[in-house]
């Protein structure tokens, strides 16, 4: 079983925030292990307070959920009601948030935790989060499950 080390970790970090500089924007990042657990948060200078906390939840949700939350989204607004419950399940830590910035992080075909970016536009977000993890050679590819038709990206 692969697992996410902190190494692994602030390396993502890094590279977000540094993406994220190149494009003139302060992100904070959160990287979860599988079980949606912190591994690492990072607010930089000049990040707006919450965004650690959204970063959080998002990557929360791309772990627990197992799928990105632009992909969790087309469930969301297929099921609306069961999908707003299930962060009313006493289990669950964090807000599900089908969100761009929310980001799966698959590696030799598992699962092994969640990345959250909070603090660009939700395209910006997004954006960061994909060529972070494809850069350093995680898989961006999800079965679809949950909603008719091929999920994913349109």
């Amino acid at each position: 079983m692969t697992s996410l080390t902190l190494a692994a970790a602030e390396e993502i970090i890094g590279a977000a925030h540094q993406r994220a500089r190149e494009i003139g924007k302060a992100v904070s990042v959160a990287v979860v292990d599988a079980g949606g657990f912190p591994i690492a948060i990072r607010r930089p200078d000049g990040a707006r307070p919450l965004t650690p906390d959204i970063a959080r939840a998002k990557a929360y949700t791309a772990a627990v959920m197992q799928r990105p939350g632009p992909m969790l989204r087309k469930w969301q607004e297929s099921q609306p009601v069961f999908f707003a419950q299930l962060s009313q399940l006493p289990g669950a830590a964090l807000p599900i948030m089908a969100a761009e910035g929310s980001v799966t992080i698959k590696k030799d075909g598992e699962i092994i935790g969640g990345l959250g970016i909070a603090g660009g536009t939700a395209d910006e977000d997004q954006r960061i989060a994909e060529e972070v993890l494809k850069a350093l050679g995680y898989e961006l590819e999800f079965a679809a499950w949950g909603v008719t038709g091929s999920g994913g990206r349109d």
